[in-house]
């Protein structure tokens, strides 16, 4: 029997490191550490240690930790952008299967094996100064997912768009949350189940996908 494709996971994880530069350098492991163990718990001194520089390396390309931080979760959401933009465009599908196709992605990521939760989730509950400058970045991707979810119900025809663009958006939150703290698939693939019957319900179509 031939052996079936091995899928590779989404790179929301693990960004792709980026070639070049110091900055690059401290960016790959800074992403890395603040993702796998926190942002709390690694200091500035543990990501200059990991990408081999100088302190004084590090705070000419990132004036403060905050700023780091900040600049490491933009590249999380540039990327995760990017990768969904192209799943979701893979064959041109219709707008349902790209709405099924951001549920397929959550599956794959929370299956891989660098699989520690939703870094946007887990950064907005350890930073809690409100000015903190990955604020705003959290904010942007926010903003950018619901206007992709909202954009692609509306288009599917489901209705009210906004409340299930909300729906759907909450139950893509949740299955990342559940599989941090079960530790299995299960939730994202009982994610897919509910946004099948959610935009049946909303299109008053029926499907088995």
């Amino acid at each position: 029997m031939p052996r079936r494709p091995r899928v590779t996971p989404p790179s929301l994880s693990q960004p792709p490191p980026s070639a070049g530069g110091v900055p690059e350098r401290i960016l790959n492991a800074a992403c890395e550490l603040f993702y796998r163990e926190g942002i709390q718990a690694v200091g500035i001194q543990r990501v200059i240690d990991e990408a081999g520089i100088a302190k004084a390396s590090l705070y000419a390309h990132f004036e403060t930790k905050d700023a780091l931080v900040a600049a490491c979760l933009a590249r999380r959401a540039a990327g995760w952008r990017s990768l969904v933009t192209e799943r979701i465009s893979v064959g041109r599908p219709d707008a349902r299967a790209k709405i099924l196709r951001l549920f397929d992605v959550l599956v794959e990521w929370i299956e891989g094996p660098d699989f520690c939760g939703c870094p946007f989730q887990k950064a907005t509950g350890e930073l809690s100064a409100p000015g903190h400058p990955a604020r705003d970045v959290i904010t942007a991707h926010r903003a950018w997912l619901h206007a992709l979810m909202v954009s692609l119900v509306r288009e599917a025809g489901a209705r009210p768009p906004d409340r299930v663009a909300g729906a759907l958006i909450v139950i893509l939150d949740g299955a990342a949350a559940t599989g941090l703290v079960d530790g299995a698939t299960g939730p994202a693939r009982h994610a897919r189940w509910a946004a099948v019957q959610i935009l049946d319900a909303a299109t008053g179509s029926a499907s088995t996908r």
